[in-house]
């Protein structure tokens, strides 16, 4: 993991020097954004690279990748872009059994070193198993010219294993569901890192702070072997608003951070849940459904849903089985506190 101002100069020796492509042929995956811009500035290092334009976040997209570089006798994959470009090179990695380096343009959720890709499908979006990138490299530079919801967006998912992780002990605790002691750890320590840093958005302190938060959030998953570290009641609520209204369904990060600190202030954790609104608010974050264009009842309405987003998974919402009136009044409650 090579994490700094710069990085990106320096990553055809890093590749090498890791001994991941010391020959240089690599396939290298891109958009036709910042992607293509960052092309024309690396291309002259990496001379045995070819380059393939990924056009979008769908399952097609990731196969027809996986088609184009079976021709090739490649050492490795490289995603160089956003969340849509890594899960896409991530899948056809994968698929093609080359080991994959992500090369993140943003740090908007932790799918730059996670197990899985999330790709649209024709069902709407799926969770494919994956394995984790070999390498990551982030140049802290070229994640400060990205606009400022993406580091936004990933503050709010690492935030969340604070209240993903507590939904995975009460399950435990109720249920026996077994816990993975070190992945638990790992993703609520990178939870409360993020949590608790007095930096900001455009500081190379902070911004290290978050790039590792997500990192160890990504293979915390990879230890449990699911994505039970990560995701609980507040990815459930993200993904009913997902379902409920795609055309409306603000960031992943911005969703998932007010699910966990409603999910929290559920728990009967007054406190936890407060620090959690005060740390998004101070970067930035919305805290309630009103800020991200969703009016409480519609909010409430995918409360209501969420358990069936992940049948099976216990969380908070499962285990206090809220009536719609309950529910509500929760909701309000939560507000009131977060706005005092």
């Amino acid at each position: 993991m090579d994490v700094r101002p710069g990085a990106l100069d320096d990553l055809a020796s890093v590749l090498a020097d890791q001994r991941i492509s010391q020959s240089g042929k690599l396939a290298v995956a891109i958009s036709d954004g910042s992607g293509a811009r960052l092309r024309r500035r690396l291309e002259p290092s990496l001379p045995g690279a070819d380059w393939f334009e990924v056009g979008g976040g769908t399952i097609d997209d990731a196969v027809r990748l996986a088609d184009g570089m079976k021709s090739g006798r490649y050492d490795a994959v490289v995603g160089l872009g956003g969340g849509k470009v890594i899960d896409c090179a991530k899948f056809a990695a994968a698929r093609v059994g080359l080991p994959m380096v992500a090369v993140a343009t943003n740090l908007s959720h932790d799918g730059i070193c996670s197990p899985v890709s999330i790709l649209d499908n024709d069902a709407g979006r799926g969770s494919y198993g994956v394995p984790t990138p070999i390498a990551l490299v982030v140049d802290l530079a070229v994640i400060r010219e990205a606009p400022i919801r993406f580091v936004r967006s990933g503050i709010g998912d690492a935030v969340s294993n604070v209240s993903a992780v507590a939904d995975w002990e009460l399950a435990h605790r109720v249920n026996g569901e077994k816990v993975d002691g070190l992945a638990a750890a790992l993703a609520r320590q990178a939870g409360e890192a993020v949590l608790r840093h007095p930096g900001g958005c455009g500081d190379d302190g902070f911004l290290t702070v978050l790039t590792e938060g997500l990192v160890l959030s990504g293979i915390a998953m990879t230890i449990a072997g699911h994505t039970r570290p990560s995701s609980g009641a507040c990815h459930e609520i993200s993904h009913a608003l997902d379902l409920l209204h795609p055309r409306r369904a603000a960031s992943h990060g911005e969703q998932v951070g007010i699910g966990a600190a409603f999910a929290t202030y559920l728990r009967g954790d007054r406190e936890g849940a407060l620090l959690m609104a005060d740390t998004l608010r101070r970067h930035g974050l919305p805290v309630v459904a009103r800020e991200i264009g969703f009016g409480d009842e519609e909010f409430v309405r995918a409360v209501g849903f969420a358990p069936q987003t992940r049948p099976g998974r216990y969380t908070i919402l499962e285990h206090l089985d809220l009536t719609p009136a309950r529910a509500g009044e929760a909701y309000a409650e939560y507000v009131a506190a977060v706005s005092g």
